[in-house]
């Protein structure tokens, strides 16, 4: 088994410009007949003060409420068919995670037995979706495709730990164009979302200088830190229907492929530094297939293999005005409205705004490592800190509350010696009440043939409702034979 895998995913590696598949789900925007007041709606325009699962709401103002713990209750539902899919491409993450794990402490041989077991859960990924032209479902070719990139770059790990790619581009200047699509998007920004815009700008002040930093290491041009402002209007808790998550709009399957640690304690796709990171570098390897920027930017939003499938059905080389019109409606408007943005901020009079000063960044802070779950406010309380101020600093904690394990965690810096400061804040946490969390024991049963979904149900003496939401079942006549379900355990 761990032969084949060799053989035959290493060409996955060097062509993946050929065949990788949409790697990222961003926000659903609208056609050019739309209202301009509806652009980017399911991914952008979220309210600041939407209640997530889990979540415990920022007391600043409206616009600084921005809850961060994201539960697995927060995705969209998925019906029949996508529900399988979802459960198995868990599964699958999870072994790569693992293996990850396993790389980093050094034992290989652990490592590849997770990568079989999720090369296993791949081959058991349902047939892809038929879209009403025939074509295969974007969102199933792209998480099949990253789970193979990820397998891929696990092995090549595995075998040779030391090992790294090195990266170049060429042609890394970002140029702007004026043309009528782009002057929509202008006509957008300065009219019907001016408000949204402004308030983005405005927040764009938090994250912003570290962005530019991150840029300027990677050698990469200042205006894509502008991209956050079109997919999530600098928001680092928006979520899209697509189930894209943060700042820079990251599913879980290519978050993987970047770095970004999702697992039921942390998701690293709401953490400002390490999505920065992962978005950099995933930009960097677009520019490195495409060669310019708004093909770069264009895969991004629709993937990469989108993209590379339009241009080789092309003659020869094809720039992203020449795709433009066999691109999704979405992405058509994509790149012209980063192009839009960076033009309005560049000499925002002579579009008639007046852009206020934008937020100061993040306080100075400092690190401490723990190995104790407690809740975020216990410890805002226990160090004399306004409230919310831990789970702002550490987005990434889905549940306001540390895991039972090592970790990082972000705080104010305090005065004094910096190991003073230290001792004084793990042993002030340790005095804390042990957090206990949510259980969420279950079985995975695989559907035999004939079975339904209430015989089920009462083999393992679960709830038929609690089965159907765990695996956001909407109808529970479509179950069919070999689905993975997973069975939540009473107690």
């Amino acid at each position: 088994m761990r032969v084949f895998l060799i053989v035959c995913l290493s060409p996955i590696v060097l062509h993946c410009a050929h065949t990788a598949p949409p790697a990222n789900e961003v926000p659903t925007m609208g056609s050019a007949e739309q209202s301009e007041s509806t652009a980017m709606a399911e991914s952008t325009a979220m309210a600041e003060s939407t209640a997530m699962a889990e979540s415990t709401a920022m007391a600043e103002s409206t616009e600084d409420s921005e809850s961060t713990a994201m539960a697995e209750s927060t995705e969209p539902a998925e019906s029949g068919e996508q529900s399988a899919g979802a459960a198995i491409e868990r599964e699958a993450l999870e072994h790569c995670q693992h293996a990850q794990e396993l790389i980093d402490a050094g034992d290989a041989a652990g490592a590849l037995i997770e990568i079989d077991a999720a090369y296993a859960a791949l081959l058991a990924f349902p047939p892809p979706a038929r879209r009403t032209d025939g074509g295969v479902s974007d969102d199933h070719e792209q998480i099949s495709q990253d789970i193979r990139l990820l397998i891929s770059r696990l092995i090549s790990r595995a075998y040779n730990p030391t090992h790294e790619v090195a990266t170049a581009s060429s042609d890394l200047g970002f140029a702007t164009t004026d043309n009528a699509e782009v002057q929509r998007e202008i006509r957008s920004m300065t009219g019907s979302q001016r408000e949204d815009f402004i308030a983005a700008y405005r927040r764009s002040g938090r994250y912003r200088p570290l962005i530019l930093k991150k840029l300027e290491e990677a050698g990469l041009p200042s205006q894509l830190s502008w991209l956050p402002l079109v997919e999530s209007w600098f928001q680092v808790n928006a979520l899209s229907g697509a189930s894209a998550l943060g700042m820079w709009q990251f599913i879980s399957s290519t978050g993987l492929r970047y770095g970004l640690r999702r697992d039921r304690f942390v998701d690293e796709r709401l953490d400002p530094e390490k999505s920065t990171n992962a978005a950099i570098a995933y930009l960097n390897d677009l520019h490195r297939m495409f060669g310019d920027w708004p093909k770069a930017l264009a895969a991004y939003n629709c993937g990469e293999g989108k993209i590379s499938r339009l241009q080789h059905a092309g003659s020869g080389f094809m720039d992203f005005w020449d795709l433009y019109a066999l691109l999704p409606k979405e992405t058509r408007r994509y790149v012209p409205r980063l192009i839009a943005a960076v033009q309005i901020i560049e000499d925002p009079a002579l579009f008639g705004m007046e852009l206020p000063e934008p937020d100061a960044p993040v306080i100075e802070v400092m690190t401490v490592e723990i190995n104790r779950p407690v809740k975020l406010a216990a410890i805002d309380a226990a160090l004399s800190l306004p409230a919310g101020t831990t789970a702002k600093l550490n987005p990434a904690l889905r549940h306001q509350a540390t895991p039972d394990e090592n970790f990082i965690l972000t705080l104010p810096k305090i005065e004094g010696e910096h190991d003073d400061a230290k001792a004084t804040i793990v042993a002030a946490i340790a005095a804390l009440p042990v957090w206990v969390a949510p259980r969420t024991d279950y079985v995975i049963h695989r559907v035999r043939p004939g079975e339904t979904l209430s015989q089920i149900a009462t083999r393992y003496h679960a709830s038929l409702a609690a089965i159907m939401r765990v695996n956001n079942i909407r109808n529970p006549h479509r179950v069919w034979p070999g689905q993975r379900l997973r069975i939540p355990l009473r107690g």
